[in-house]
């Protein structure tokens, strides 16, 4: 069919489309720009002919490509889901089909059915959505933004100049809809906070772009775009597939999206969770030094989204939604305001094999804290993977004095962007030095955050025992047997901090026993 025909009739039929599929469908789900037809194992999946201006579909061969996009995209992260691009069909009576024999007069995705049961929100809501299920979403998050492209053109969608013209572009198509659900000054208040963060933070934005931090993302990183099945596995579906210039961007965008959704669900816990589980696993904290700007940034979106649909929907649901534009307006502004508690610095520190990773691990789990290790600090600045041995010889080469002081430097670093973020963080280090320990103290004061240091402590043949183990199999600490004495022996002993400053814990008795020591001693 010649295309302007087919476009001319996909705009015509559209209504009696959507009639003609629905009578298949066990049920029909609208957004702003699709109509979703489920069956009990397929969905199919039709664009509207709509033109928003930030996306066109106002012709079948824009569709078309928009569909095929759409089962390349999803791939990624959701392999298996999206089966193909099929044609729809009008016969000589009229009746629409899918893969029919008449002329083809517009496309649809289809799609495997996933389980409603599975979606995160409603795992959220329904008390079903785990610590487990956060952590392991943080840690697919940061596989596929390793693996995810990245180039000097998609780089520029990083720079202030890109970003600005966003978030310019936001402001222009919502101001005056959205004007309506909050004050003028609160508006007004969340549109010059994003534009002076990105006035007063040039350089930051162009680290990321230096350091490959922009990447092919997602686009539309919601809890309802997440599937976690009875094994915890994370499918994620419907990234951005209709404009480059929303799927590309630095993956702390990317990740902003699921963090500001957690935080519009009222669960912080699991917005820090995720948080700190990436940071870590993507060896990225300096994440925190932009996710509160890029969690402003989404929560206008939504809320510009949300009035763009308002006018297509019936009372009660308009009222449901106006709650939710306000509430996503609220949310951009306070995402742009530091907390009012002072943040904590906790460093664990000890002798090798003394159990301060492990603790350290379990306290910001149980705290939801990010965790910076030196061990994985080392192992980064190598260049090499976290479990990668280094086996130099005791404070030799990766080990020196002068290798072992640009670590310290580097988690130091990292602590102060994530405490100048207002949030508190978890170092593990040995802090076997004074020079060490007077350092970490030093941020804290500057940073006005409370400062404890953990001391983990365990009889010497606890410690070799542990080593003898730990020599069977993969670790991120390079601590072993044939140095420890060395190690011991360089260990200058704490005695220069005050008691409210140095807790020492017993680590023999296993890692429920130690975080109880630490609930009696009001840390956790």
């Amino acid at each position: 069919m010649d295309k302007g025909l087919a476009a001319g009739v996909g705009k015509v039929r559209m209504g009696e489309l959507k009639q003609d599929l629905a009578r298949a469908a066990l049920e029909v789900r609208e957004t702003h720009i699709s109509w979703v037809f489920l069956a009990e194992e397929l969905v199919l999946k039709v664009k509207k002919p709509v033109n928003f201006g930030f996306l066109d579909f106002s012709d079948s061969e824009r569709r078309r490509e928009a569909c095929l996009s759409e089962v390349r995209l999803n791939a990624r992260l959701a392999p298996g889901v999206y089966l193909g691009v099929l044609p729809i069909t009008r016969r000589a009576d009229g009746l629409h089909e899918v893969d029919g024999r008449g002329a083809v007069v517009d496309w649809a995705v289809q799609m495997r059915r996933l389980a409603d049961a599975d979606r995160a929100d409603l795992r959220l809501s329904g008390g079903r959505l785990g610590v487990e299920h956060i952590e392991r979403l943080a840690r697919e998050l940061a596989r596929f933004h390793a693996a995810a492209s990245s180039s000097p053109e998609i780089a520029k969608f990083g720079s202030v100049e890109q970003i600005r013209g966003n978030v310019r572009e936001n402001f222009a198509q919502a101001h005056s809809r959205l004007s309506a659900f909050i004050s003028e000054t609160q508006l007004r208040e969340v549109e010059d906070g994003q534009l002076a963060f990105l006035e007063q933070h040039q350089e930051l934005f162009r680290e990321r772009c230096q350091h490959g931090r922009i990447r092919d993302g997602h686009g539309d990183l919601r809890l309802e775009h997440v599937y976690l099945d009875a094994a915890g596995a994370p499918t994620i579906i419907d990234c951005i597939e209709f404009n480059e210039r929303f799927r590309y961007g630095d993956v702390v965008a990317d990740l902003a999206f699921l963090s500001m959704d957690l935080a519009f669900q009222g669960r912080v816990d699991h917005k820090e969770r995720l948080l700190a589980t990436y940071a870590s696993e993507s060896d990225d904290h300096d994440l925190y030094a932009l996710v509160d700007f890029y969690e402003s940034y989404r929560a206008y979106v939504r809320a510009k989204v949300s009035a763009l649909g308002l006018d297509s929907v019936a009372l009660p649901a308009r009222a449901e939604l106006e709650r939710q534009i306000r509430r996503y307006l609220l949310l951009a502004l306070a995402s742009e305001h530091a907390p009012d508690s002072p943040p904590r610095l906790i460093a664990l520190g000890g002798l090798i094999a003394s159990g301060k990773s492990t603790l350290g691990r379990a306290l910001s789990a149980e705290l939801a804290l990010p965790w910076i290790s030196s061990d994985r600090v080392r192992k980064s600045q190598s260049g090499v993977a976290p479990t990668t041995p280094l086996s130099d010889a005791a404070f030799d080469a990766n080990y020196s004095e002068a290798a072992s002081a640009r670590v310290y430097t580097e988690v130091l670093r990292r602590a102060e962007v994530v405490l100048r973020s207002g949030r508190s963080v978890v170092l593990d280090a040995s802090f076997r030095s004074r020079a060490a320990r007077a350092a970490v103290r030093e941020l804290a004061s500057r940073r006005n955050a409370s400062f404890v240091l953990v001391e983990c402590r365990v009889p010497l043949d606890v410690s070799r025992a542990r080593l003898l183990e730990r020599a069977h199999g993969p670790s991120e600490s390079d601590g072993r047997s044939q140095i420890f004495d060395d190690f011991a022996a360089r260990f200058e002993p704490i005695t220069e901090l005050g008691a409210g400053e140095h807790v020492v814990i017993d680590t023999s008795g296993g890692l429920e026993q130690s975080l109880a020591q630490l609930r009696s001693r009001g840390i956790l």
